[in-house]
């Protein structure tokens, strides 16, 4: 019980403990790099300042021993005031300074003690008009509208009268984003990744908890139903959608529920979640030399980075410690910690576009409708057919042949033979009790239709491809580390890579393409530094064409050995007639 929280604690400490050095003289602005983000570098040193209040806000509100606490109470001080060199500015519309001025609010409603107390009174006026500034501006039409309203509970704390029908506006229009059973969507969009439980959730149960309301409480207990099945038995979570340099933020839903009081599942079990999953990042290579978190996933990996990603934007992952703001006879504490639950090997999540199946402990997502074609990479983060617990996926290190694509779970496609296309952008999707279906189209004159059905510890694709132009096909299967001795295998309608981080490969139902072997460039993949992966070649003319195949990801071993020599043999039966 009490070894946990103080594990936390101090693993929260030692988080921030890089950060102390990199502050200014004034105190305000905190330097962790060279900022390569769309947002200007005053924004960027005061999110470095403000995202470690993620943490250390929560770590007070627990009576826990805050180190230099006075480095962001001047910070406060000197940022917020206009005649200082140090001045953050005034946030304008859409502005990164609003995501910032949350954690900030998000401080002070829960530990003003440490923040606000020790403030002159002019100190105080300042800081307090500088958050007032925030309530008026227009902000991205999705979770970003919770922002000013967690600006408003700070105010709310430190008795700073506002106008409330400002924060009743936002959170009218968070009600339009809900598509029932506890989901939501991130805007009027497609997009129904990890902000659904670290952002839509988290700041709800934040307003429920501090203003006493029961608004969201209730959609958080259903969504957890299904968010559980996210998560694979080791603790790690399935890597998919934006963001992902946040890591472990992936875990703050399970911390944000018994801070809110929400019981949906027992305690131990909300409690094994939240600390597997942190168990399951210590010891990974997610920080540089001088100790400061990375821009990466499972390693240092800059071009894993959204637009949005400055030097202290992984800091969002302190998010994952609100229980530390519970007293330590909480029931979240004092619960033993349950072992992973048996859940059903296979999960439908029609509003995520989703199928989840479990085998061996693994998570695989297989995807079908999300996709965000503004964001770096973003047919690689939301349109693959698979996402991996165990292998991840990868992203491009180029934009010539398989090496630099690094196509894994995709079907490419060329029409010269060095240049792929896949699916960016999935319509026409629809969600049944074990496979998802959607339509895309690589050019005008291709028109593909995917159908991934879960047969765990497989999952079989089948592709019905209308084309207009010869084409180079190329399909691959999940990408696995190659740093170790590898077991590789390719040949008539299979390809296959066995090594200590797991058996990967695919089988042609149809005995149509010849496998291969592929070395992806070095950096592509977000868990594994180098790869190899097995992919289906084939040569398409002119006109109508069915692929099939059944792709195996599995720990390595016997039983991995065994599924590989005993595929499924037939496609999802929807697509039994072919019309």
């Amino acid at each position: 019980m009490g070894d946990v929280r103080t594990e936390l604690a101090d693993h929260v400490r030692d988080l921030v403990a890089p950060v102390v050095p990199r502050f200014s003289t004034g105190r305000a602005r905190v330097r962790l790099g060279v900022n390569t983000a769309i947002h200007d570098d005053t924004a960027a040193e005061l999110e470095s300042f403000a995202r470690p209040l993620w943490g250390l806000a929560p770590l007070a509100a627990g009576g826990h021993a805050v180190p230099h606490a006075e480095l962001w109470a001047r910070g406060l001080a000197h940022g917020s005031d206009p005649a200082h060199p140090e001045y953050w500015g005034e946030p304008a519309d859409h502005d990164q300074r609003l995501v910032e001025m949350a954690a900030i609010g998000f401080a002070l409603a829960l530990a003003p003690e440490q923040w606000w107390d020790p403030l002159s009174g002019p100190e105080r006026d300042r800081l307090a008009r500088w958050l007032l500034s925030a309530l008026h501006r227009e902000v991205s039409d999705n979770n970003w509208h919770f922002f000013p309203v967690l600006v408003g509970l700070g105010l709310d704390r430190i008795g700073v009268p506002y106008d409330h029908s400002l924060t009743t506006a936002r959170l009218d229009r968070l009600e339009t984003f809900r598509l029932g059973d506890g989901w939501y969507a991130d805007g009027p969009t497609e997009r129904r990744d990890y902000y659904v439980p670290w952002a839509m959730h988290y700041y709800g149960l934040l307003h429920d908890t501090l203003t006493g309301g029961d608004r969201f409480r209730e959609r958080a207990g259903r969504f957890a139903l299904d968010f559980r099945h996210w998560f694979a038995d080791d603790g790690a979570a399935v890597p998919y959608g934006r963001s992902l340099t946040y890591r472990w933020a992936q875990a703050a839903f399970w911390g944000a529920l018994p801070f809110a009081g929400v019981d949906a599942l027992p305690w131990g079990e909300v409690k094994g979640y939240l600390l597997r999953h942190l168990r399951w990042w210590r010891g990974r290579p997610v920080t540089g030399p001088d100790g400061l978190l990375s821009v990466g996933y499972g390693y240092p990996q800059p071009a894993l980075a959204e637009q949005y990603n400055a030097p202290g934007s992984p800091y969002w992952s302190l998010k994952a410690f609100l229980p530390l703001a519970l007293p330590e006879r909480h029931a979240f504490w004092t619960a033993a910690e349950k072992p992973p639950p048996v859940l059903p090997a296979v999960s439908a999540q029609p509003h995520a576009g989703a199928v989840l199946m479990r085998a061996a402990g693994d998570v695989t997502l297989l995807a079908g409708r999300q996709h965000h074609p503004w964001v770096r990479h973003g047919a690689e983060k939301y349109a693959k057919f698979a996402y991996s617990s165990r292998f991840g996926f990868s992203l491009p290190g180029g934009g010539l042949g398989l090496e630099q694509g690094a196509h894994d779970s995709m079907l490419a496609l060329s029409d010269d033979g060095a240049h792929y296309r896949v699916r960016e952008e999935p319509a026409a999707s629809c969600v049944t009790a074990d496979t998802v279906l959607s339509t895309w189209r690589p050019w005008p004159d291709v028109e593909i239709t995917t159908w991934l059905t879960a047969a765990a510890p497989w999952h079989v694709r089948t592709h019905r491809i209308r084309t207009g132009r010869a084409l180079h096909s190329a399909e691959g299967g999940f990408a696995v580390d190659r740093d170790a001795a590898t077991d590789r295998g390719a040949g008539p309608a299979q390809a296959r890579v066995a090594a200590p981080a797991g058996l990967t490969g695919l089988r042609d139902l149809d005995g149509r393409r010849r496998g291969e072997v592929v070395e992806c460039l070095p950096g592509t993949n977000v868990l594994a530094r180098r790869t190899a992966m097995p992919v289906l070649n084939g040569r398409l003319p002119p006109g109508e064409h069915w692929l099939r195949c059944a792709v195996l990801g599995a720990p390595a071993g016997p039983e991995a050995e065994n599924a590989w020599r005993h595929p499924p043999t037939t496609a999802h039966p929807t697509t039994g007639d072919r019309t």
